[in-house]
């Protein structure tokens, strides 16, 4: 059994994918295998309609399937964005049809939550390498001014022709790439909360994220070069990626800080040269941060720490929701966001302990095991630029006062526990934020 074989019979969603090079005229078996004698409609916008939708048009009605009027996204803006969600519900409602998202994840989102409330199945014609959000349960849509994520079942059936996915616009593959590194930390992150006792590791989707994945990010420029072997290995990545999440029916196996950050910027609707920025270049940045932090974490003598004394100088649930509230100050959005995640991830000095000494205990296998899971920071830093995706937060219009701001957010915007709760709960976050910001540090704020 292959590894795609395998992770089909672990998913909750996903039934079949079909991907490789010229696989596109593969469309239509696999609508037939899933859908049989059902129509489709296709939904695209006016760019992928005519990279990948009009063939597929073509290709199924060779194959004897009736098909709706496809709807095609005109706004030059498109955006995972509520109106646009109205709009497609408002014309999938009035046909009778399995949706056939043609694009990448805003037409993978808004199609995938669209079909959610009518209560359809659909599925994906991916045509970029740009995130792991195709085969991943929840769609993310800003909602009333915020990025949330709605839940929804991921698609049925997936196509992705690597011909067409690499010569897609470099920044797509540029926004996967940093959206891959990403599980590098995140599986760090894992092994921290597994032995801290605050979340169990299940060995299946860390090793669905985690096999292979080096091997996926060792040649970005040839990403970033347009070669098919490398971007279905950068699209493969990705695809287990939101396989590991339907089949945990979870983010954690490729999610951690570095998620948080960009969650972070979400919230604040970050645009760039009046362009929102994409969910890789947010993670990907969020990446070098984790990384550097994992860094100072491995520098830190923790197999003799002071359990007692973190214990003793941990406050109480009032009194870490009166520093939430005073460092969300004027933004109630970020206020609320703290107080939830916070309240969900808070233990007494009891709890605390515990997980100090398990910690502890561990740690000298532990930090071994990190280390040898991390990309070390320079490595990082090198190969997002050559993939052609942001290595500095000024990149993404994130200046470095701002980075320091946010990181400060850090410990109360999930409930996930991560390496920065680690310093959170030991009493750190004073020294790692003078590491990473102060002078000499990888983010310098004069």
């Amino acid at each position: 059994m292959n590894k795609i074989e395998s992770a089909l019979q672990r998913t909750t969603d996903t039934k079949d994918l079909v991907i490789g090079a010229g696989v596109l005229d593969q469309t239509p078996v696999l609508f037939k295998k899933l859908f049989p004698d059902q129509k489709a409609v296709i939904v695209a916008d006016t760019t992928t309609y005519a990279v990948a939708g009009q063939a597929v048009e073509r290709y199924m009605r060779e194959a004897g399937i009736e098909l709706a009027p496809s709807h095609i996204f005109t706004d030059p803006h498109l955006y995972a964005e509520w109106s646009f969600v109205e709009e497609l519900e408002a014309y999938l409602k009035s046909v009778d049809a399995v949706a056939v998202a043609v694009g990448s994840g805003v037409i993978n989102d808004l199609t995938k939550l669209v079909s959610a409330h009518l209560g359809r199945k659909y599925m994906v014609v991916g045509t970029a390498a740009s995130m792991d959000g195709y085969t991943a349960f929840g769609a993310s849509i800003t909602f009333e001014g915020n990025k949330q994520t709605f839940s929804c079942p991921a698609p049925y059936g997936m196509v992705l022709d690597s011909e067409i996915s690499a010569a897609a616009p470099k920044h797509l593959a540029a926004s996967g790439y940093a959206d891959l590194i990403a599980k590098i930390p995140a599986g760090a992150d894992w092994m921290i909360a597994d032995v801290m006792g605050a979340e169990a590791m299940d060995d299946f989707s860390f090793g669905l994220v985690q096999d292979g994945l080096r091997d996926a990010l060792s040649a970005p420029a040839a990403v970033f070069e347009g070669d098919v072997e490398m971007t279905q290995k950068l699209a493969d990545g990705l695809i287990m990626s939101g396989f590991a999440m339907q089949a945990l029916q979870s983010s954690r196996p490729a999610s951690g800080i570095e998620h948080q950050f960009s969650h972070c910027w979400d919230m604040e609707n970050l645009c760039y040269n009046g362009e929102h920025v994409s969910h890789g270049f947010k993670v990907g940045i969020g990446t070098l941060a984790s990384t550097a932090i994992l860094e100072y974490l491995l520098e830190q003598d923790l197999e003799n720490l002071d359990v007692e004394k973190c214990v003793e100088a941990w406050k109480s649930l009032e009194e870490i929701e009166e520093d939430a509230k005073r460092i969300f100050a004027g933004s109630a959005g970020h206020i609320a966001r703290a107080l939830e995640e916070t309240r969900n991830k808070y233990v007494d000095k009891e709890g605390l302990r515990k997980q100090l000494n398990a910690l502890k205990e561990a740690w000298p296998t532990l930090k071994e095991q990190i280390r040898a899971q991390i990309i070390p920071y320079d490595e990082v830093y090198a190969n997002l630029k050559a993939v052609g995706a942001p290595y500095e937060p000024e990149m993404i219009g994130v200046t470095k006062e701002r980075f320091r701001k946010t990181f400060t957010y850090m410990p109360y915007m999930r409930s996930r526990v991560t390496s920065i709760d680690v310093l959170y709960r030991c009493g750190m976050m004073d020294q790692v934020e003078e590491h990473l910001f102060g002078k000499g540090g990888h983010w310098e704020v004069e």
